[in-house]
């Protein structure tokens, strides 16, 4: 498949027509190119929660008017307006798809996840989908499309089976957010262990 320039090669370790509907998808951010690839790749609609910033990028502004939940990350009257939009998404069947790093990181490395994809999670019992981007950060850095660095190559998408929260409670919190990190942390070593 190709985005201009670039090849995506996905890898389905679950289904893709076992997809869960509502779920919440979470994976590791970092680069832009995240957001355009998942939306060629997820089957499904979803929802995205993004940066408020996002909407003075005029190619993002294209995605994420009206279809998608933005986010002022310095404020928390934002934050939790954003969550409870997205409950509401999900209330209505949809999946929303969360990056819990809050962020993207620069080099590749995952960053700490924040608890809120997973509180929402357990709170609506719908399952997590981790989603592991090794190449992204790569093929265009951090900084956005006019001001990065960027080269063509192949972008690799992970989708990993769902992991279902029904019967957990807010006590199960922490565990599920390792649980997820650890997913996308182990197949990042995975990959780069690959490339070496």
């Amino acid at each position: 498949m190709i985005v201009p320039l670039l090849f995506y090669k996905v890898i389905w370790k679950t289904p893709k027509e076992q997809l869960p509907q509502p779920c919440i998808y979470c994976s590791n951010h970092n680069s832009y190119l995240d957001i355009v690839i998942s939306y060629l790749v997820i089957p499904k609609f979803f929802v995205f929660m993004g940066k408020q910033e996002l909407d003075r990028v005029p190619l993002f502004r294209i995605f994420f008017k009206d279809l998608n939940i933005l986010v002022n990350r310095e404020n928390n009257k934002s934050s939790h307006r954003a969550f409870m939009r997205a409950a509401q998404d999900i209330d209505r069947g949809q999946a929303v798809f969360i990056y819990p790093e809050a962020g993207i990181s620069s080099n590749g490395k995952l960053r700490g996840f924040k608890n809120g994809a997973f509180k929402l999670a357990i709170e609506k019992q719908i399952p997590i989908v981790p989603i592991t981007y090794p190449d992204n950060w790569k093929l265009l850095q951090n900084g956005g499309f006019f001001k990065s660095k960027g080269r063509p190559g192949l972008a690799r998408v992970i989708v990993h089976p769902p992991i279902y929260t029904k019967g957990m409670d807010q006590n199960d919190l922490i565990s599920l957010r390792t649980q997820v990190y650890d997913i996308i942390q182990n197949e990042l070593n995975e990959c780069n262990n690959e490339d070496r």
